[in-house]
């Protein structure tokens, strides 16, 4: 049965323990992590085994289960020392996933955009840019499939993989096991398109449904640009949204971000009360 969890970061504390008893008093059982909650950067050179064990007992204590570990970086970059120094640090990430007690490392396909990977880039279509990110994305898969990992792709309009369409081009390519998409419906609005939400994500599904590993549970709304919201508070059906992720009998976590502290019981009860 699918069940409702949440970023860790969305909790600002001091210790891990800290974060996922915040977590746990919202009645929330499943996280997706970042080691940047235990005071590393998202995507440590390294991640002392001693850290890794009493993160996992952290978890245990509280009853929390780590559905996914953050190791996004751009895998599209222009620079290729960039992207040779974001595949060693995932390696870092995937040695240290069996003592942190995951299986699924989340990943971002990346933009040319040398600052932001979340940032759309005119070039990010181009076939130069498919190649190196699809050159970074065998080489992740490589050290998924040596530490029997999942690696969680999640089509992101201002990525290389800015559609669903593309997205089954990515998994046909790669052809691997290993790969599997994080699904998020606010990521695949396009304001350019005259095609109604719903049918984009409907289309999403009929490409994606059998490959979801993680669902996220944010937001979208249109304001001059488009702005990333919490649940409930955007133009996304949920109601429709969660009908899809049950059509393809989903079982994994619905995990909520793009939210405040301040917002996580309102959305908590937004989600639970769309739930079929």
């Amino acid at each position: 049965m699918m069940e409702l969890g949440i970023f860790a970061k969305t909790f600002s504390r001091k210790s891990v323990e800290e974060v996922l008893q915040a977590i746990r008093e919202h009645d929330l059982r499943k996280t997706q992590f970042n080691m940047s909650c235990a005071g590393l950067s998202s995507m440590p050179e390294e991640i002392d085994p001693r850290l890794a064990r009493s993160i996992r007992g952290a978890c245990e204590r509280n009853n929390i289960e780590m559905s996914a570990i953050s190791g996004t970086f751009n895998m599209a970059h222009p620079d290729a020392n960039k992207r040779r120094e974001g595949i060693e640090r995932l390696r870092v990430i995937a040695q240290a996933c069996s003592t942190l007690g995951t299986s699924v490392i989340t990943l971002c396909t990346g933009s040319r955009d040398r600052d932001n990977m979340w940032r759309r880039h005119p070039d990010n279509g181009s076939q130069e840019a498919w190649s190196d990110m699809l050159h970074t994305m065998c080489a992740a898969v490589e050290i998924a499939e040596e530490y029997n990992l999942l690696l969680g792709v999640e089509p992101e309009l201002a990525n290389i993989v800015y559609d669903a369409k593309r997205a089954k081009v990515l998994l046909k390519e790669l052809s691997s096991p290993s790969v599997k998409i994080v699904m998020d419906a606010a990521n695949l609005y396009n304001p350019e398109s005259n095609r109604s939400m719903n049918d984009i994500l409907s289309e999403g599904f009929d490409l994606l449904g059998e490959h979801i590993v993680i669902a996220h549970a944010k937001d979208i709304i249109m304001d001059g640009e488009a702005e990333f919201v919490a649940a409930g508070q955007g133009i996304i059906d949920y109601n429709h949204y969660l009908q899809l992720l049950t059509a393809v009998h989903f079982t994994g976590p619905l995990i909520l971000h793009g939210l405040s502290e301040d917002q996580v019981a309102e959305s908590i009860a937004y989600i639970r009360a769309q739930f079929p």
